[in-house]
């Protein structure tokens, strides 16, 4: 994706210095556009628990090129274990994303994959392996949107002259990945055949990433949209201002439940009420085969109560946290639900789309058998 007419992925190693990864700071956006290096092994852990970076997609290659370091900084005498301490350090970050835990047994793999393999050689095979996690990513959120895209035009066959009314929730963009986004992988493609779109831009409470980052990613690629306050979207369904829903996932069970931003299950229920199809765009990284119950089985993380008392904005020049509540007032913060599978119309892979059920989800990834 282009930020004024530049193309950016989300996550690079930087060009003149191989031992530096850099990655664009969301946690400034859409009010800052800035660049983090990242040295160590610990700069890692804190982008990524503290949200600089954040979405599936981008968390597995952040956890892929993190790896990449932790190889080039691991003492020669104590490499195995350093290695190891450091994948167990970031898995525990985030619990509920499925690609990163994915991405760090991947560069396991990769690094201890030769028992015979010098230092060098197992530092040069994480590079290639964080590479290939991430040039993979943006090719599949590619292909989601080569097989997304079938369902906006054929709503807008049946609309005629008037726009596709899409609606969203939290970031499935590009930021969440490394370049493309799932979810709005097919916004993207239609806007780009010149297929009128519209997309229903959720807030995302508490922590804002579809007023952040969706509407400055839309913004910035001239796709037509509009914010609109979480507690909308039924209201929107209700009137016939909504046509699809398309969201994200951070881990999909192997039955069809679908973890996603807390919030994503409300609107489900919405879509189902009303008759309007709701699908889950997601890489097959995403995808945890082990789970056959999204809603007893997928860890859900819990985040600092901070998010939700506090919100972040741009007050007189500078970003500002503002407190909403009683200071003494306790809160409570779930970062994501499940909405089972019975709720989904369809599942975006970049495989093809299939049923949220698993004898079709298998159809397209049968050596998951």
């Amino acid at each position: 994706m282009e930020v004024d007419g530049k193309h950016y992925r989300t996550i690079w190693v930087k060009e003149d210095d191989k031992t530096t990864v850099q990655v664009i700071d969301q946690s400034k956006l859409p009010h800052l556009f800035e660049i983090i290096d990242l040295h160590r092994i610990d700069d890692f852990i804190q982008v990524i628990k503290e949200m600089n970076i954040r979405g599936a997609g981008l968390i597995g290659a952040a956890a892929g090129y993190g790896m990449y370091i932790a190889a080039l900084n691991a003492p020669e005498r104590e490499f195995d274990s350093y290695i190891n301490e450091c994948a167990e350090r970031l898995i525990r970050t985030r619990p509920t994303a499925k690609n990163l835990e994915w991405a760090v047994n991947r560069q396991l793999k990769a690094i201890f994959g030769e028992p015979s393999a010098s230092r060098t050689e197992k530092i040069q095979k994480a590079l290639l392996t964080a590479s290939s996690i991430a040039d993979e990513d943006v090719e599949s959120c590619k292909m989601i949107g080569e097989h997304g895209v079938s369902l906006i035009e054929e709503l807008s066959r049946k609309k005629g002259a008037k726009p596709v009314n899409i609606l969203t929730h939290c970031n499935a963009g590009w930021l969440a990945f490394v370049d493309y986004g799932s979810a709005t992988a097919p916004i993207y493609a239609a806007h780009k055949r010149g297929i009128e779109v519209h997309v229903w831009v959720d807030e995302t409470r508490p922590r804002n990433q579809g007023a952040s980052l969706t509407a400055w990613e839309l913004g910035k690629q001239g796709v037509p949209h509009h914010l609109i306050a979480d507690n909308t979207g039924g209201h929107l369904m209700q009137h016939s201002l909504v046509d699809i829903v398309i969201v994200g996932s951070d881990r999909t069970g192997a039955n069809g439940d679908v973890a996603n931003k807390i919030g994503t299950y409300l609107k489900a229920l919405a879509a189902k009420d009303n008759g309007i199809p709701f699908y889950v765009a997601l890489p097959s990284s995403s995808f945890d085969w082990k789970i056959s119950d999204g809603i007893g089985q997928i860890p859900i993380e819990e985040r600092d109560a901070r998010e939700v008392k506090y919100v972040k904005g741009l007050v007189d020049g500078k970003i500002k946290e503002v407190l909403i509540c009683p200071e003494e007032t306790d809160a409570v913060n779930y970062g994501f639900d499940v909405t089972p599978a019975r709720l989904v119309t369809g599942l975006i892979t970049e495989r093809g789309i299939c049923r949220p059920e698993r004898e079709d989800i298998l159809r397209l990834f049968p050596e998951k058998r």
